[in-house]
């Protein structure tokens, strides 16, 4: 098997697993396995002094122990064998997943407001038991938006800078981000160094995905809009993917949102207020796919060379 094929093979059955399955709720997951362990160190370290200090001593400490791990699973394979590391990168994609979920959302606030609110709940973190229709729709757009990043080319791009093992202890570090990332009284202190961690190893993905889906929409000269809207963002990086949808919606993200029970007054993106409608998210989606075969034949063409 030539050099280029070890990685290129994985690659591609990996995606093609995630595009055609998901994640089946039948099959064990890693990520489930790091939440539990963020969960049992979270519940033993999160409280008395130094919580910022033992928050990052667990952050580091998981993030290097999944690398090591999958490094030391990896690394013996021979060529044949590598082709094993396309489950690992199946796990790490999670495209498909919230594509549906997204759609499922739509199907359900068409149906009732309260149908709405519990399918989004699902995909958001915020509070869904008071959202209209309209942020409902919007909730789960910028979901998608955020998610092409964070689940599928910010993997990639590690992937590409790492190998398998940077692309799984990326995953743990946005597992930290997605459970203990947070600016509220709980996990401001402790969570803190998990935030940080997650928004330098999305800096670039971010960027990256933003540029992707302009020209998935064949709209590079929304990059300036990208640019200006990108930035208003609390985070230094869902803002960009973010933009980029809107911009090639024409509508308008973000605003106040309740999170935990704290009100986050979050800065709009884009200006126009417009009813989102189900032509809207299926727009969506096909960027979002566009992105994802772009993201993959960047990758290839990188292995080739």
């Amino acid at each position: 098997m030539s050099d280029a094929l070890i990685y290129i093979l994985p690659l591609l059955i990996g995606w093609l697993l995630d595009l055609l399955l998901g994640d089946p709720s039948w099959l064990p997951h890693p990520v489930v396995g790091f939440g539990k362990m963020i969960s049992f160190g979270e519940k033993r370290l999160n409280k008395g002094s130094r919580r910022m200090l033992k928050g990052a001593l667990m952050a580091i400490f998981l993030i290097g122990f999944v690398f090591a791990i999958t490094w030391f699973i990896c690394y013996p394979l021979t060529s044949y064998f590598k082709l094993f590391t396309s489950i690992l990168i199946f796990f790490c994609l999670a495209g498909t997943t919230l594509i549906r979920e997204v759609r499922e959302v739509f199907r359900a606030v068409d149906r009732s407001l309260e149908e709405g609110r519990k399918q989004v709940a699902r995909i958001v973190g915020r509070d869904t038991s008071e959202l209209s229709a309209q942020e409902i729709r919007t909730a789960a757009l910028e979901t998608l938006a955020e998610n092409l990043s964070d689940g599928v080319i910010a993997p990639l791009f590690w992937l590409a800078v790492g190998g398998v093992p940077a692309m799984m202890a990326y995953k743990m570090v946005n597992t930290l981000d997605s459970m203990i990332g947070y600016r509220t009284e709980r996990y401001k202190d402790f969570g803190c160094w998990a935030a940080r961690i997650d928004d330098i190893a999305n800096f670039i993905p971010a960027r990256l995905t933003a540029l992707l889906m302009v020209l998935a929409a064949g709209k590079p000269q929304l990059v300036g809009f990208v640019w200006r809207n990108g930035r208003k963002h609390a985070s230094p990086n869902s803002g960009y993917p973010e933009a980029a949808l809107a911009g090639v919606l024409d509508c308008r993200f973000g605003g106040p949102h309740y999170y935990f029970g704290e009100l986050f007054d979050k800065p709009y993106i884009g200006e126009n207020a417009c009813e989102l409608t189900t032509a809207d998210m299926q727009k969506a989606v096909r960027i979002n796919r566009i992105a994802e075969i772009l993201a993959i034949v960047i990758i290839i063409v990188i292995y080739c060379l």
